[in-house]
């Protein structure tokens, strides 16, 4: 599980690297992979909260 997590870490920094490569050419497509990285942080914070949920539910089954 936390392999997704770093999975959505990735993909956040790779969406800023082309945000900060593609400002100046294209802002459109600058906008879009801001989404992107906004959407990997919020998914990044979603699945590492459902992980600790998944841990303390099979600590309390225990």
């Amino acid at each position: 599980m936390r392999l997704v997590e770093i999975m959505w870490l990735a993909i956040a920094a790779i969406s800023v690297v082309e945000v900060v490569y593609s400002w100046e050419t294209d802002r459109n497509r600058s906008y879009l992979f801001a989404a992107f990285c906004a959407l990997a942080t919020f998914m990044y914070f979603f699945r590492k909260r459902q992980r600790f949920r998944y841990i303390s539910r099979n600590q309390d089954k225990d």
